[in-house]
């Protein structure tokens, strides 16, 4: 893991963590999701989007405090306005695909 980061444990346990980096060389922090000494994925997010992000994080520590506007330790950051992303185009309902379906036992054939 580089110089600059850190580790947090899953509220679920089992060996989880997510770990997150700072790499200066690419412009880039790196969120990746841990399974024991294996990793599970991992985003790239430049680091221009950091500011994005503790803006989001900071609103959800004052929901969390049950407070609406930011209170001490809670830096105020007003989140940009959301870019305009390309449009994506949606071809068809994908809700029943996540359903598992065995497939068919094809009997092995007999040598004798």
């Amino acid at each position: 893991m580089p110089a600059f980061g850190d580790l947090f444990t899953d509220l679920r346990g089992e060996d989880r963590t997510l770990r997150v980096s700072y790499h200066p060389d690419r412009g880039a922090v790196v969120l990746s999701l841990w399974s024991g000494t294996l990793c599970r994925g991992s985003f790239r997010m430049p680091a221009d989007d950091v500011d994005r992000l503790l803006g989001l994080l900071s609103a959800v520590r004052a929901a969390a405090d049950g407070d609406d506007t930011a209170g001490p330790g809670t830096a105020a950051v007003e989140v940009p306005a959301a870019v305009t992303e390309p449009a994506v185009e949606r071809t068809g309902d994908i809700s029943g695909t996540a359903r598992r379906v065995a497939l068919p036992a094809v009997p092995a054939p007999r040598v004798a």
